[in-house]
């Protein structure tokens, strides 16, 4: 079913609901707008506030490691670790022993020299023995040295990340292709990295994680692995699409976070801060809590006003519409006058006066309509009174002349009770016993007339009802009239009745021969036509349409071909 919006086929109710909120929607829309741009120029500005501290951070760890990165070079000048890792096995242990120890007091200041420097070591594989900046280990652990490496190192990136930790390393020789005599590995401190990563977004209370999108190693100031997958998803996408820095809104399950990027070319790395929007835009979110009460506030107003009316207008308006249905369904109800002197209640006197005119309208319709029906019933009855009498004297004279006078003495008797049944006009409707009774007088009438060439077979029950006058004789009438009259050989005529919930139903059939199926059809239409032709006042429509006239159009006369070969009528009255 199509849904109609046209307001100009809405009720008064809609399009007074419409108005209230074409006046409110664009209030509510402007001071949406307001806030969302409101909203959006505090986002932007937070969001670059934290990029420029997040650049400052990281330009300091990328001071910070290049500065640490360009003092390992000065170890490759250190005469002491050269003889070492060149000749340490022909030292005498004391030489060998002060050795180590200047060695191990410069590690110890270059771990000094940096707060992000957890430990500086050097590995020395020809006395197999691992410096470190206040010990040193008996043995070298192979896969460590291995990992630090020139040879396992990307030529663009000087950090080394291996078993959780990063290294900044250098080997001598600088020759990847000749196994070094020693590697020095400088292990950056971690916690003092995630600790520098918190400073930058941690007054905001989110997150920042420095991500390497290639060797796969990230280091995060806060333990959301949930934030961490999606940082990481969301920079590999960057990444792919060559962007350097900004800032977007990423979800991590029903929270959304502000995520600021900025890539480093030293750490080959993207730093990330997750800020959540709702501590970012805090007095942004107030205001969108305010401006939702207001909405709330607005509907409220709305739907006072919308009940204000409906008391005020729609019901009244719905009073009137109802009883303009009532009319419709023919109820002339009055309206009871509740109100004042206002515009309903202008209107309902005026409805009032206006049933009471129909009222007195219709009374004098009905009674015209009913004086006309009872003049046409007449003037049909009258018509139909006289029918029979053109040929009654003909066959009495031919009764006397042939001297049959017992049969012209009864024929005289029939006749008298036949004009004396028509002649009684001071009843429209009989019993219909009275009506059966005359139609058997004058198939009587019609048996001295053909003698013994055609029967009648009389089968009908006298149901205790009354009907209007003369509705099964003229029935009977056409029968032998246009059927048996001139059928050759015996004629056989057959009246039979039958009662259901719709009314009774007296049919008469015959077996003459003369019937076409032509002549069925237009026979048909004549009764359907309803007999309005002024001429047409005898026979079967003079009875449909008097029949029609008392009960209704469901009633009347139908005609179908009889098993006897003949018409079969039927004559359709109601039970009363």
């Amino acid at each position: 079913m199509k849904l109609n919006l046209s307001l100009q086929d809405s009720s008064i109710f809609k399009k007074i609901m419409a108005v209230f909120m074409a006046a409110l929607l664009p209030i509510m829309a402007i001071t949406w707008l307001i806030n969302e741009k409101g909203s959006e120029s505090i986002r932007e500005e937070r969001s670059q506030s934290i990029l420029n501290t997040t650049r400052y951070y990281l330009d300091s760890l990328d001071k910070e490691a290049d500065r640490i990165n360009r003092f390992l070079p000065n170890y490759v000048t250190d005469s002491d670790l050269q003889e070492i890792a060149a000749m340490g096995n022909e030292l005498s242990d004391y030489d060998r022993s002060q050795k180590i120890l200047g060695i191990q007091k410069r590690l110890n200041l270059t771990k000094d020299s940096s707060a992000f420097i957890q430990e500086v070591k050097a590995y020395v594989p020809l006395i197999q023995r691992t410096l470190l900046s206040v010990k040193y280990d008996t043995f070298v652990d192979l896969e460590e040295y291995e990992a630090l490496q020139l040879r396992n190192k990307r030529p663009d990136e000087p950090f080394v990340f291996w078993d959780d930790r990063l290294f900044l390393s250098m080997q001598v020789p600088s020759n990847s292709a000749r196994e070094p005599l020693y590697v020095i590995g400088v292990e950056l401190s971690t916690a003092k990295i995630r600790q520098s990563l918190a400073q930058i977004s941690g007054s905001f209370g989110g997150e920042t994680l420095l991500i390497n999108t290639d060797r796969g190693w990230n280091f995060q100031s806060g333990e959301d692995p949930g934030l961490l997958a999606t940082a990481k998803a969301f920079i590999t996408e960057k990444s792919a699409e060559g962007k350097k820095q900004g800032f977007e809104t990423i979800t991590v399950g029903s929270d959304r976070y502000l995520a600021v990027y900025n890539y480093s070319t030293l750490w080959n790395s993207y730093s990330v801060s997750c800020i959540p929007e709702n501590t970012l835009l805090g007095p942004i979110q107030t205001y969108r809590v305010w401006f939702r009460w207001a909405c709330v506030l607005a509907v409220a107003v709305v739907l006072f006003f919308s009940f204000f009316l409906f008391r005020l207008i729609y019901r009244p308006l719905f009073k009137l519409v109802q009883s303009f249905r009532r009319v419709q369904q023919n109820r002339l109800e009055l309206i009871p006058v509740d109100r004042g002197n206002d515009e309903f209640g202008y209107l309902y006197h005026a409805f009032n006066q206006t049933i009471h005119s129909l009222r007195e309208l219709i009374e004098q319709n009905y009674e015209q309509q009913i004086r006309s029906q009872r003049s046409e019933l007449k003037r049909l009855q009258s018509q139909i009174n006289p029918h029979f009498l053109y040929n009654c004297f003909f066959v009495l004279c031919r009764l006397i002349k042939s001297e049959h006078k017992e049969k012209a003495y009864q024929f005289c008797l029939y006749i008298g009770d036949y004009f004396h049944f028509i002649t009684r006009n001071d009843e429209d409707e009989i019993p219909l016993s009275l009506e059966i009774n005359h139609s058997r007088t004058y198939v009587d009438m019609q048996k001295v007339c053909y003698g013994d060439r055609i029967g009648a077979v009389f089968e009908v029950e006298e149901f205790d009802t009354r009907v209007p006058r003369l509705i099964l004789q003229p029935i009977i009438e056409n029968a032998y009239k246009h059927a048996l009259g001139s059928t050759p050989g015996a004629g056989l005529l057959r009246i039979w009745s039958r009662r259901d919930a719709k009314g009774i139903a007296i049919y008469v059939e015959d077996n003459g021969t003369t019937l076409t199926d032509e002549g069925l059809g237009k026979l048909r239409r004549r009764l359907a036509d309803g007999g309005r032709e002024l001429e047409e006042t005898t026979g079967l429509v003079n009875v449909h349409r008097r029949i029609q006239l008392r009960y209704g159009a469901g009633y009347g006369i139908t005609v179908d071909r009889s098993e006897l070969g003949g018409l079969k009528a039927g004559i359709h009255i109601g039970n009363s």
